[in-house]
């Protein structure tokens, strides 16, 4: 993978027509480091956040050996980058030849589920296997998150105790789990999923031999400022505690976004500016859903590229490249007032999603990737990158 110093030295040098993605290994590093010095437990990379080669191969060489996989594929890439990676299959629904795949040609011990039908095909496609570790996962309230993935996942609590039960009786290890949902805004939400596996204990009597209290770590972005992951991972910390259980489980947690979000950025060329449009070359079906459908506001910045960037800031809309009115990116996105048709812009906080939800609707496709060495747009492990992006 070619290498550049900052965003300004690769478009002055390759002027790209496409648009073109960008991966810092050094923020890789530091957000994996940090989560594997403070969090009380093991760290599982998820996935589907960035299932770029480069990028897995970064964090396992920063001492992430574990992975959050929801499919046949997923196992297949990790264990295509690392044999003796440790996988954990936390999809709740599986197809039964995904799980037979899993456990019998890749060693898969792990298996998520919230639905007795699931425990029963799990035991069938692993023919009534005796090594399993099974993690019954518990809808939590997912109020304080960006995305909500509660009305998708998770047992209710009346369904839960009965589950957990019977899941006990054909699993080596029990695990239960939690999901606060993605980019969760408030540490209060891991907290008050401590505190529901708390309840479950009592009323079943059956202490889990693994707590997973999921992912749903937020990122920092122009719009959505969280406090700091620490004082997440201090909050989980003490709710354990006032388990007060005699013998505290394994704790395990699986990042994804807070991992690599401020790994990635796009470079975007403007192909039409209409007052406060900008006609884009990269959109919704490319590395851009994140700014369309669930609206997040990305960090952007224009490239200097020998211009001379006016002092006053406009907010602007972004349309992609396709012919579909849905690819649309409401923003706001603050860029100098006179940014125009050939002008570069970077997006941040891409790292996450930004490769993984890419298609090649109408055509318009990319896969121009380049490292970088400079620091992200934004970060939660920087401070000093801050405020090198406005908010609206």
């Amino acid at each position: 993978m070619r290498k550049f110093k900052d965003v300004n030295e690769l478009v002055n040098e390759l002027k790209p027509d496409n648009p073109v993605y960008c991966i810092r290994p050094k923020s890789i590093k530091k957000s994996t480091k940090f989560f594997k010095d403070n969090f009380p437990g093991k760290v599982l990379y998820a996935v589907k956040t960035n299932p770029n080669e480069r990028v897995i191969k970064q964090i396992i060489s920063n001492g992430i050996q574990d992975f959050d996989v929801a499919s046949l594929n997923e196992i297949k890439l990790i264990k295509k980058i690392k044999s003796d990676a440790n996988l954990y299959f936390m999809h709740t629904v599986k197809s039964k030849e995904s799980i037979a795949s899993a456990y019998f040609d890749y060693g898969v011990k792990n298996f998520a589920l919230d639905h007795k039908d699931e425990l029963r095909k799990i035991l069938n496609a692993t023919n009534n296997a005796k090594d399993l570790n099974l993690f019954v996962r518990i809808a939590i309230s997912n109020e304080h998150a960006e995305i909500d993935l509660s009305r998708k996942f998770g047992a209710s609590t009346s369904e839960s105790l009965g589950l957990i039960r019977l899941s006990k009786e054909y699993s080596k290890k029990l695990g239960i789990s939690f999901h606060v949902g993605s980019q969760c805004m408030h540490k209060i939400s891991y907290s008050k999923g401590i505190q529901e596996i708390g309840s479950i204990i009592k009323k079943t009597k059956i202490t889990p031999d693994i707590i997973n209290i999921g992912g749903g770590f937020p990122s920092i972005y122009p719009d959505l400022n969280p406090e700091p992951i620490k004082n997440y991972l201090d909050e989980i910390k003490v709710s354990l505690d006032k388990l007060k259980l005699r013998k505290l489980p394994e704790i395990i947690c699986e990042p994804g976004r807070a991992i690599v979000a401020e790994s990635g950025s796009t470079i975007i060329k403007v192909i039409l500016r209409k007052k406060q449009k900008l006609y884009i070359n990269d959109g919704t079906y490319g590395s851009l859903f994140d700014a369309g459908v669930p609206n997040f506001v990305l960090p952007s910045k224009m490239i200097t590229n020998g211009r001379v960037h006016s002092k006053k800031f406009t907010s602007f809309n972004f349309f992609g490249p396709t012919c579909d009115s849905l690819d649309y990116m409401k923003g706001p996105f603050l860029l100098p007032n006179n940014i125009k048709e050939g002008d570069y812009i970077e997006l941040g906080q891409l790292g996450a999603y930004g490769l993984t939800f890419r298609t090649k609707f109408n055509g318009f496709y990319s896969d121009e990737i380049f490292e970088l060495t400079d620091k992200p747009i934004m970060s939660m492990y920087d401070d000093s990158s801050k405020v090198d992006c406005l908010v609206a």
